[in-house]
């Protein structure tokens, strides 16, 4: 099932306002729950080591998509791309989060990253001025659909607006159903309990259409995402991980709330001739 909506004024002020496509619903298609996953954020290449054809596949958008698969164009939505600060500091809106010495902050696990605020109209719509071109090229290269990473930016960083990343991330959704691309809601288990955990939401949760779900067998995570897409739900989990938590990648392949397509992959998503490739998948369940 899907999240639904649950504050109808703040759709139809959204509408006024021009943040609700007038696209017709599901002309776009979801991913296949049976076959061969591929995460390729790091590398690409068109079959596994062994010849195994790829069923459904994500690359970053300055990639092509593996013609025959399903192809999820990667976006990072909520961050600046590595070695791209200076193109959002042209920009003639500051959509940065600044430090109280008003310096951009760095997202610590990615310090070539930094973060985006979207706290206010102005600031959404000069953001949309930098993304949106690029949810046109997935779909003009023949992507199949996007995932906007860092949608969670909001809840790591309080100093961020909640509503104004939620309103930006239904935006995104919107048009990417615009281009004819389904949307996958990247990570972010906590989205399903949003509305519980943050009552003070003027805006609803948004409505993607499946997930593409990192580490949520370590996170335990896993039954967060099952219980909203079902089967449409694509599970990547990664060694570094698994051994902190003490835990092997068979676990995970016998674990109940596990997806249907579930793999391992390197932490850098290297291609196969790269010494620290790492690939491995779940066995189709019985």
């Amino acid at each position: 099932m899907r999240i639904l909506s649950i504050v109808l004024v703040v759709f139809v002020l959204l509408g006024a306002s021009g943040l609700v496509s007038a696209a017709e619903p599901d002309t776009w298609t979801l991913p296949p729950t049976t076959g061969v996953l591929d995460y390729q954020l790091g590398g690409t290449y068109d079959t596994l080591p062994d010849g195994t054809p790829i069923d459904v596949v994500a690359r970053d958008v300055t990639a092509s998509p593996l013609v025959g698969a399903y192809n999820i164009c990667y976006l990072n939505g909520f961050q600046t791309q590595p070695e791209m600060l200076d193109q959002w500091l042209d920009l003639p809106v500051d959509v940065l989060l600044r430090d109280s010495s008003g310096e951009p902050v760095a997202d610590p696990d990615w310090p070539d990253e930094y973060i985006l605020d979207p706290s206010t109209i102005e600031q959404q719509e000069a953001i949309l001025t930098m993304i949106a071109p690029q949810i046109r090229a997935c779909a003009e290269a023949g992507f199949d659909a996007v995932e906007f990473d860092n949608l969670d930016t909001f809840l790591r960083f309080p100093e961020l607006d909640a509503d104004g990343a939620l309103v930006l991330a239904h935006r995104y959704i919107d048009l990417a159903h615009e281009h004819n691309l389904a949307v996958a809601q990247k990570n972010t288990a906590e989205l399903a309990h949003l509305k519980e955990d943050m009552p003070m939401l003027l805006v609803d949760v948004p409505v993607f259409d499946f997930a593409v779900a990192e580490s949520c067998a370590v996170y335990d995570e896993c039954q967060l995402y099952t219980e909203v897409y079902g089967d449409h739900v694509l599970q990547i989990e990664y060694p570094d991980e698994l051994a902190g938590a003490e835990m092997t990648f068979a676990d995970v392949c016998t674990m109940e709330n596990r997806a249907p397509l579930a793999i391992l992959r390197d932490r850098n998503l290297v291609s196969p001739d790269d010494a620290d490739y790492v690939y491995e998948a779940c066995s189709p369940r019985a």
